[in-house]
């Protein structure tokens, strides 16, 4: 798959250096969710696909019926095409570290291009995620570190889900730990200020890097 797959934000990392994926939620751009990578890891290379699918004007990953329900066959295909663009951009790059961060939407294909190759990320963050079926995970090794992070009264991705996520992870032998809020879909403070002491580890290659 091109690296080219998607129309794309980027921000070249080198060898050696941490490479974060970002992926926006519906509606979002490429651009969405650079402020908060800046915020969780400061220096990291950066790849932001586009969503290639309009929901009435608003990009999105792929394909659904009804809030809640997934069209499973463009699931598929937007889960291939886009392992294959982070493996393409992997290639390229060869950073040190490769992580991902994806917002509702975003999350989504993040998550479940991590349940199709266990070992494609380092670590990964999803923030709202909503996977409403059992996933099927990949062959591999679970190497995927994961940071989940949900609101207890989000009106679109019910706790309830987003516990057995966790459970369904959990089972395949990921290593995991979930963050709440008492809010809804929203995005606040403490879920950014987890997801910086969460990917704190590979930040010192960044660091290595620009200082020299």
């Amino acid at each position: 798959m091109s690296a080219d797959a998607y129309q794309h934000y980027i921000a070249p990392t080198g060898p050696g250096r941490p490479l974060l994926f970002l992926f926006h939620g519906t509606g979002g751009d490429e651009r969405q969710l650079l402020p908060m990578a800046e915020t969780v890891l400061p220096g990291a290379g950066i790849v932001a696909p586009r969503g290639d699918v309009s929901e009435q004007g608003a990009a999105r990953f792929f394909r659904r019926t009804g809030e809640g329900v997934y069209d499973m066959d463009d699931l598929a295909r937007a889960t291939q095409k886009m392992a294959g663009f982070v493996r393409a951009h992997v290639a390229a790059q060869k950073p040190g570290s490769v992580l991902g961060l994806g917002y509702s939407n975003g999350a989504n294909i993040l998550a479940s291009v991590i349940f199709a190759d266990p070992a494609l990320f380092d670590a990964a963050v999803l923030m709202h995620p909503l996977i409403p079926f059992q996933p099927r995970i990949g062959a591999e090794t679970f190497k995927t570190r994961l940071l989940v992070t949900a609101g207890r009264r989000d009106p679109i991705c019910p706790s309830t889900l987003t516990d057995r996520l966790m459970a369904h992870l959990g089972a395949a032998g990921a290593e995991t730990e979930i963050v709440w809020h008492e809010g809804g879909h929203e995005v606040r403070p403490q879920e950014t200020a987890a997801a910086r002491r969460f990917l704190a580890p590979y930040a010192g290659e960044a660091v290595r890097e620009a200082g020299e």
